[in-house]
C-alpha cells in the first residue's frame, strides 16, 4: 500500500529514513552539518532519480518517437509513462492535457504567448501583488504586443489577497486571472477553488501557478476546475529542466503552437504545415527526455511518502521554526496567514538580508536572501528583500533547532 493512502503522521525514523535517500544532506560546511533550508527555490533530488538518468544515459538513451529501433521505442514509453503518471497525479482527464516544458517559467510563457494571441486590445488580465516575475513579466510582454490591459490584486497587512478588490476587478472585458497557488514568499495558500469559480463566472479562464504547491498540496486540477496548471519538477524532488503545463483540451485544441520545428507536426510543405495532435502540438523538437522520465521516478518518491502527509509534517516544522524565532529580538516575519505554507520571510532588524544569508551560510545554514523574483511584493512590504528559509519532507526539527540558534547567534552580532 502506498504511504499516501497512510494518514498516520511521519515519524523521526520515517524521516531519517528518508534522508538517507539524498546524499547531499550528509555534507558537511565549515565543518558543521549542513542545514538546507533553500527548498523552495530548489529541493534535493533522491538517489533513486539520478539512478534512473545514469541509467536513461547509459541504456536508454535515443532520441524518442518515430524510431522503430528498440533504444528510441524504450525511450519513447519511458517518456509518455511520465505523462500519463504526471496526468493522474494530479488529476488530469487525460495525458493529451499534460505539456512538458523546461519549466513553470515556460509552462507561463506558453500561455501567454499562445492563448494570449486570442485577446484584443483592451482585454483584462488580473494579477496579484505577490506573483513571481515569470507570471507578471510574460503578461507585459503580452500587453506591448497587443495592448490589453493588467490589473492587480493588492495584499492585506497579514499577506492575504483582499478578494473583495479581486471581485471589483472582474468585469465583462476579463479574460485571464493568473495566480499563484502558494506565494514564494509569504507561503500564503490562495483560495484557488474560490478565485476559480469567480473568474468563471465573469467568463474568464484562470491559470494557477503551481510551482510552490505541487509537493506540498494535494492538486486535483479537475475538482478546482482550473483552465491551466503549471509546476517545475525541480521543486518537487525531480531534476532540473522540465516543467508540466496542465490546460482543458478545449483550451488547449484552440490555442496556436507557441514554437515550430520537428515533432510538432503532422505535414510540412512550403505551401502548408499541419500540427500534431495534442500534446505534441505544444512540443517543439527533441524534449529533455532523460530528465523527464526522472521526473516520474520523482512522482514515484511523492506518492511513496504522501503528498498530504508531507505538507503535515512540513507544517510542523513551519509552527515550531515560527515559535523559535519569534523569541528573538527585533525579529520581523512577513506573511502570516493562516494555514500557510512551510516558508518563513524575515529580517532581523534593519540588518541587511544579504549579511543574515552570509553569516547563516558560515554557520551550516543555507537559506535563500534577496527579493526572491518578486519585487512588487517587496515594494508592496516596504523593503528590497528578505531571507527565507524553506522546509521539505526531509528536513527535522533538530534541523530546525540548529537554525533557530544560528539566527539568534547572527541577531546578536548584528546588533
Amino acid at each position: 500500500m502506498a504511504l499516501e493512502e497512510n494518514n498516520a503522521p511521519l515519524t523521526a525514523a520515517d524521516v531519517e529514513a528518508l534522508r538517507n535517500r539524498f546524499p547531499i544532506l550528509s555534507r558537511e560546511l565549515y565543518k558543521r552539518p549542513m542545514v538546507y533550508l533553500d527548498n523552495t527555490a530548489t529541493t534535493q533530488t533522491p538517489r533513486e532519480v539520478v539512478d534512473t538518468i545514469d541509467a536513461m544515459y547509459f541504456t536508454h538513451k535515443a532520441n524518442v518517437h518515430r524510431g522503430v529501433h528498440t533504444l528510441s521505442q524504450e525511450a519513447t514509453a519511458m517518456q509518455e509513462a511520465t505523462r500519463c503518471d504526471v496526468a493522474r497525479f494530479i488529476g488530469a482527464a487525460s495525458e493529451r492535457e499534460v505539456i512538458f516544458t523546461r519549466g513553470t517559467t515556460e509552462s507561463i510563457n506558453l500561455v501567454a504567448s499562445s492563448y494570449g494571441s486570442l485577446l484584443r486590445e483592451g482585454d483584462e488580465v488580473i494579477l496579484t501583488e505577490m506573483e513571481h516575475h515569470a507570471n507578471i513579466v510574460p503578461w507585459q510582454l503580452l500587453r506591448d504586443r497587443r495592448g490589453i490591459v493588467i490589473k492587480v490584486v493588492p495584499i492585506n497587512a497579514i499577506g492575504e489577497l483582499d478578494m473583495d478588490v479581486f471581485r471589483s476587478l472582474l468585469s465583462e472585458r476579463t479574460r485571464i486571472v493568473s495566480v499563484t497557488h502558494v506565494s514564494n514568499v509569504l507561503g500564503t495558500v490562495n483560495p484557488v477553488a474560490e478565485i476559480i469559480s469567480e473568474a468563471h463566472r465573469a467568463g474568464a479562464v484562470v491559470l494557477i501557478d503551481g510551482a510552490q504547491a505541487v509537493a506540498h498540496i494535494p492538486v486535483d486540477v479537475r475538482a478546482l476546475d482550473a483552465d491551466f496548471y503549471v509546476f517545475s519538477s525541480h521543486k518537487m524532488y525531480g531534476p532540473c529542466g522540465v516543467g508540466v503545463l496542465y490546460g482543458k483540451e478545449a483550451l488547449l485544441e484552440r490555442m496556436p503552437p507557441y514554437q515550430g520545428g520537428g515533432e510538432m507536426i503532422k505535414t510540412v510543405t512550403f505551401a502548408h504545415t499541419e500540427y500534431a495532435e495534442l500534446p505534441f502540438k505544444f512540443e517543439a523538437g527533441t524534449p529533455d527526455f532523460v530528465d523527464i522520465a526522472a521526473l516520474r521516478t520523482a512522482l514515484g518518491f511523492l506518492e511513496e511518502v504522501g503528498v498530504a502527509r508531507a505538507g503535515a509534517y512540513e507544517d510542523s516544522l513551519l509552527h515550531y521554526a515560527t515559535e523559535g524565532l519569534q523569541k528573538i529580538p527585533s525579529m520581523r516575519i512577513f506573511g502570516t496567514a493562516p494555514g500557510k505554507s512551510a516558508i518563513i520571510s524575515f529580517l532581523i532588524g534593519h540588518g541587511h538580508h544579504y549579511d543574515t544569508g552570509l553569516l547563516l551560510d558560515k554557520l551550516g545554514v543555507e537559506v535563500r536572501t534577496g527579493h526572491h523574483c518578486a519585487q512588487p511584493l517587496m515594494a508592496a512590504l516596504g523593503i528590497t528583500g528578505t531571507v527565507r528559509a524553506s522546509f521539505a519532507v526531509y528536513n527535522t526539527f533538530e534541523e530546525c533547532d540548529r537554525f533557530i540558534d544560528a539566527t539568534r547567534r547572527v541577531a546578536a552580532m548584528l546588533e
